[in-house]
């Protein structure tokens, strides 16, 4: 997804953003260097064996891999992704809150993913999706009527309407799986923290925007 921003330029990017991505790719290029790039299960995986979140009935649960997940990821494409929605939304929501604000934000979507997974899922999980979902219901918060690209949807959604979408998506591929590898329900966990935490720190702090 993108802005649909008529040329509008981003600014320079916030500093905890910034630092997320760098870690977030440092991280990616540690796997790669460890775990190869074609494995044949996260098991056979040195480095993703170690931070990826594991289902907490099994030996290779850890707690601290709560965290840590959250800079892992499966494969360039789902790095590139959510790195650019992190960009995207993130910039805009720490310029309104601030570096402190925006990282315990950032960081209490992903434990509340990782939580929703360990609950609701059975399957290893790695990725910041979880969090950059939560800046997904943020953003569409404070910004509903700013539009966006949701791919493959050809045309112009507005903010508040595409978190509707992505939401309804998540929760039916939740329920009805078909074998897919995605962590819908860690999705719905970050996005409902993100609604959460927002919704509270807007009733001390009245902003919302176009």
């Amino acid at each position: 997804m993108s802005f649909n921003n008529y040329g509008n330029s981003f600014q320079r990017t916030t500093p905890i953003v910034l630092n997320l991505i760098i870690i977030n790719v440092l991280v990616f290029l540690v796997q790669m260097m460890f775990d190869g790039s074609n494995p044949v299960s996260v098991l056979d995986q040195k480095i993703t064996k170690e931070i990826a979140l594991f289902p907490y009935q099994t030996e290779y649960f850890k707690p601290y891999q709560l965290v840590t997940h959250m800079f892992a990821h499966g494969g360039f494409l789902h790095l590139l992704f959510n790195m650019f929605v992190l960009w995207t939304f993130g910039t805009m929501l720490e310029r309104v809150w601030g570096p402190k604000r925006f990282f315990i934000f950032y960081f209490s979507c992903g434990l509340a993913a990782a939580v929703a997974h360990l609950l609701l899922e059975f399957s290893p999980a790695v990725g910041a999706s979880g969090a950059i979902m939560g800046l997904f219901a943020a953003f569409a918060y404070l910004f509903p009527n700013t539009e966006l690209i949701l791919f493959p949807i050809p045309v112009p959604v507005k903010a508040k309407y595409a978190v509707a979408i992505m939401a309804a998506i998540d929760l039916f591929g939740g329920v009805y799986p078909a074998g897919s590898n995605i962590a819908h329900f860690a999705h719905l966990g970050g996005l409902a923290m993100g609604f959460i935490l927002v919704l509270i720190w807007n009733k001390t702090n009245k902003r919302n925007f176009y």
